[in-house]
């Protein structure tokens, strides 16, 4: 009886043989039609946790000296004739917009927050759409956004953006009191960010030289 172990032992080695062909096989077909072996998550190996994302930065071009811009015309609210000296002894955020511009409508809360936080006898932002479709456009607008602090400003020519360069919507020129460009950003931002509140207070405190009031 002597050989019943040594039998016992071939077998045992043929079936294991026998199995890890089969797995062999199963894995290979799995790679070969779209089901590759993946780890269990107990074997996975661990993933450090991510640090929340920081807010970008506002990316203004602030100037070495103020600029002059163009005295542009557009409509209230109300269809008065206004132009940006009707504003001069308050910083002007002048955002030109369309309802049609997605970037304007991320950013158009943030800029009524803004005017909320901000806004008075010192600063105004000054939203100025160029939407062809006029006041009645931008009414919807605001009250689909809910909209309630800052004003409605209307160019339907579009004069007024090709006037002051801008290249693309939105595009965001800073205004100090005497109505000359300090800073500009093309792009979306949260305008009611530290950055831009301490740039606008910063403007809003400086003051103008002898001739700024003065225009050519």
């Amino acid at each position: 009886m002597q050989w019943l172990p040594a039998r016992r032992s071939t077998l045992a080695i043929a079936t294991a043989a026998f199995a890890g062909s089969i797995a062999l096989i199963l894995l290979v077909l799995g790679y070969r039609y779209g089901t590759p072996f993946r780890p269990s998550p107990t074997d996975a190996p661990p993933v450090a946790a991510s640090s929340a994302p920081t807010a970008a930065p506002l990316d203004l071009s602030v100037f070495d000296q103020p600029r002059e811009v163009a005295e542009i015309r557009f409509v209230d609210a109300q269809e008065r004739q206004m132009t940006l000296a009707d504003f001069r002894g308050k910083v002007v955020l002048l955002n030109i917009w369309a309802t049609w511009c997605v970037p304007c409508r991320r950013e158009m809360p943030s800029l009524d927050r803004l005017e909320a936080q901000l806004g008075g006898d010192d600063f105004v932002v000054l939203p100025l759409s160029i939407d062809r479709a006029g006041l009645p456009a931008v009414r919807r607008f605001y009250e689909e956004l809910g909209l309630q602090h800052i004003g409605i400003y209307v160019d339907e020519s579009g004069a007024g953006s090709r006037a002051l360069g801008a290249p693309g919507l939105p595009t965001t020129l800073l205004l100090d009191r005497a109505g000359r460009e300090v800073a500009r950003k093309i792009g979306a931002a949260e305008w009611d960010g530290a950055e831009m509140v301490a740039l606008i207070q910063q403007q809003i405190e400086a003051r103008p030289g002898p001739d700024a009031s003065a225009r050519p």
